[in-house]
């Protein structure tokens, strides 16, 4: 008879805040989080947090065993929607999950994904579900309210996650600017200077020693560099025989590094030990920025260059030999249309391209466009890097390049440079400000 009682009425359950109607489970555990002890990485100054956690109250919840899904009803007067084998498949018990590494241990294909619940309880801030196998699963509501569905939480976490904001520019461009000795000793001026480097794309760091191993320390404050065919960290000099273009005195237009790789590198670091005596003044664009002109301005040429695949290849030897072959869409978008990643490096562009011969003249026309709107003076910044100086940037946004310089003998120019990945870089941001303000649950 019980089972038949909680049956009717699983199909529209309505639970209050301390005031739960049916079904008040007798072992649920009512202990809400309001501080959480978190030990902070910090590279330079370690230090434990107390953190207070506001709880989000939650005023009723609401069963639907039709939907398969809860509803929870805030006291903001928001509701988020659950669905019962999302509940299930992100249970936090410990025979489902492991904290220690904040890794789901439930098989998917243990996953009943027609289930249902057979009891809810709500105690406090947490919702108890007990399953028809008996399995309890409790969540905490600021846990859940960090996960709801609806379009703007989701948006609004996403944001979060992966700092999409971006600030475009063009030749009105203040450069961001820090002290290199600060981003390795202090923790606020890290994050700092990789939240700029996320929504603009380019810091310069100053002041940093004048001989080689300084982008080894940055990549130490990251977490580690990305190995490349050229080495860990690569000297750029005039050098006899060069296997790069870049290894010579010439100009040097605007290009992304390394799109002969399938998977680039998406951050750059090049730190000026010695400038050029005359010449060798670096020019940066925004190429987010101009793609999104050109999607104004061109409409037919933007569609080539994000439909067509071009060929890039790279050979020779350095660190090892290498041939390196590779496909890419001049600039990449993603699956909301927006500008993601610019791949160009007109040195590497090979001869060998596989699309239909009538498609060749409009796509070098199209990409002859998008060029020629970069190197627009309202597009471009231009300046002369000192002794010391190192420039940290978004490889898959900003386009790079440097005028002619003259190589003068026993005072040639020398730059040390070295990449490192988004990954790494968004996984240092994300620790420092946990580690800072201890507020963001990620």
């Amino acid at each position: 008879m019980w089972r038949s009682i909680t049956k009717h009425l699983l199909n529209n359950r309505t639970y209050r805040n301390g005031m739960q109607t049916v079904l008040v489970g007798q072992n649920t555990l009512c202990h809400p989080k309001q501080v959480v002890s978190f030990q902070g990485y910090r590279q330079h100054t370690p230090a434990a947090f107390n953190i207070s956690v506001p709880i989000q109250a939650i005023q009723k919840v609401e069963a639907f065993d039709k939907q398969r899904c809860i509803t929870v009803h805030w006291e903001d007067g928001s509701h988020s929607q659950y669905p019962y084998v999302w509940l299930r498949d992100n249970c936090q018990c410990p025979q489902c999950f492991l904290p220690s590494a904040k890794a789901r241990r439930l098989p998917i294909e243990d996953l009943d994904v027609n289930i249902s619940a057979e009891k809810v309880t709500l105690t406090n801030s947490k919702i108890s579900v007990v399953w028809p196998d008996q399995h309890v699963s409790e969540f905490d509501s600021s846990w859940l309210k960090t996960r709801s569905f609806a379009q703007s939480a989701r948006k609004e976490k996403q944001e979060q996650l992966f700092l999409t904001e971006q600030q475009n520019w063009g030749s009105d461009l203040q450069i961001p600017t820090v002290n290199f000795e600060e981003v390795l000793d202090n923790d606020e001026v890290a994050y700092q200077w990789l939240r700029s480097l996320r929504k603009i794309g380019f810091v310069r760091l100053k002041h940093a020693p004048t001989e080689k191993g300084q982008v080894a320390k940055l990549g130490k404050r990251i977490g580690y560099l990305r190995m490349t065919f050229y080495g860990l960290t690569w000297q750029v000099e005039d050098k006899t025989d060069a296997n790069n273009v870049a290894y010579t005195t010439g100009k040097l237009s605007l290009h992304t590094d390394y799109p002969a790789l399938h998977h680039p590198p998406g951050v750059q670091l090049i730190h000026c030990i010695k400038p050029a005596e005359a010449g060798g003044e670096t020019v940066m664009v925004d190429g987010f920025h101009v793609a999104n002109q050109l999607r104004q301005l061109n409409p037919e040429a933007f569609q080539l260059l994000t439909s067509i695949l071009v060929d890039f290849t790279d050979t020779g030897a350095d660190y090892c030999d290498f041939c390196l072959q590779s496909k890419h869409k001049i600039i990449d978008l993603d699956h909301n249309g927006k500008v993601v990643q610019i791949n160009f490096n007109n040195a590497t562009r090979d001869s060998i391209f596989d699309i239909p011969v009538e498609l060749v003249h409009p796509f070098l026309s199209a990409l002859k466009y998008y060029v020629d709107l970069m190197y627009k003076p309202e597009n471009l910044v231009t300046f002369k890097m000192e002794a010391g100086d190192v420039l940290t940037f978004n490889n898959w946004r900003i386009l790079h390049g440097r005028q002619e310089y003259i190589s003068a003998a026993g005072s040639a120019r020398h730059l040390e440079g070295a990449y490192a990945s988004w990954d790494e870089a968004m996984s240092r941001l994300r620790c420092l400000e946990q580690a800072l303000y201890g507020n963001k649950q990620f």
